[in-house]
């Protein structure tokens, strides 16, 4: 057991505690070194949450592509830059009188510790399925929320990330019995907003074709939802494959002698099918 705030809490594997504590205790301090307003670094002093938010987003994409590409260095060092920018946060917050670093972590572990009744409570079961883990961490989470529900969909719009947040109502919706009761339905509608996307494009008018392309992407997400899959995940793998297979037609473009023009559109496609049989 670890004591932590007067509460002790399991801990699976030994943790050296002391020079765990060293090194957040050096991180929390640099950040207050970075942040003094009269020896500190002039650009963190002038920061904000609202101006390194597009930062964390970024740090966050980062650590994901080291985690695709297993590249473990790469992993340590990207999950450092996150913590800096949660510890950046935290830092903001408390010169507010808002929350302190400490109070991050201490929500976080609380949190854990109820949405675990399976690992932490007394009805403990290692045995459950996925699906039945699932369903519990959502009736647990909405019952955390209940004080702050109202009878519709939220209006916490505060994602950065678009598909998420279109994941994220069309559950709330879908809690509410607002869904199709299988995938065949999305599959009409998404035939439906692509006939009105073309539409749009007819007409020329711009504000046209940015709706009718977010309805489209919305029946995406819905796609990926029903089917199970992570939209963002998926469309990342897509960026990657896309990357390896254009790189194999710059390959044989070079190897052929032929400039990359808009001109040798005809024989891109060509090496482009054959990227398709040759790269994954």
């Amino acid at each position: 057991m670890i004591l932590c705030k007067g509460r002790y809490y399991p801990v699976f594997e030994p943790l050296n505690a002391i020079e765990l504590m060293s090194a957040i205790e050096n991180l929390l301090q640099v950040m207050v070194d970075l942040r003094d307003p009269e020896n500190g670094c002039p650009w963190d002093i002038r920061q904000t949450s609202q101006t390194i938010a597009g930062h964390t987003l970024d740090e966050t994409h980062e650590l994901v592509d080291a985690i695709e590409r297993d590249d473990t260095e790469n992993i340590k060092e990207e999950l450092g830059d996150l913590l800096f920018n949660i510890v950046f946060h935290s830092r903001v917050a408390e010169e507010k009188g808002q929350f302190d670093f400490a109070d991050v972590a201490q929500g976080i572990t609380d949190k854990m510790l109820r949405r675990h009744p399976h690992v932490f409570g007394e009805g403990r079961n290692q045995n459950w399925s996925d699906e039945v883990l699932a369903e519990q961490w959502q009736a647990i989470k909405k019952k955390e929320k209940a004080a702050k529900a109202s009878n519709g969909i939220s209006d916490d719009a505060s994602s950065n990330s678009a598909m998420y947040r279109a994941r994220e109502l069309q559950k709330e919706a879908a809690q509410l019995g607002f869904d199709w009761p299988d995938i065949n339905p999305v599959f009409a509608k998404l035939e439906e907003e692509l006939e009105e996307l073309k539409q749009a494009f007819q007409s020329g008018d711009k504000d046209a074709i940015s709706d009718e392309l977010g309805d489209v992407l919305f029946v995406c997400v819905n796609l990926a939802r029903h089917a199970r899959v992570n939209a963002e995940m998926s469309l990342r793998g897509t960026n990657r494959k896309f990357q390896r297979r254009f790189a194999y037609v710059q390959e044989q473009m070079a190897a052929a002698g032929i400039v990359m023009d808009q001109r040798q559109l005809e024989q891109m496609e060509i090496f482009w099918q054959d990227a398709k049989t040759h790269v994954d």
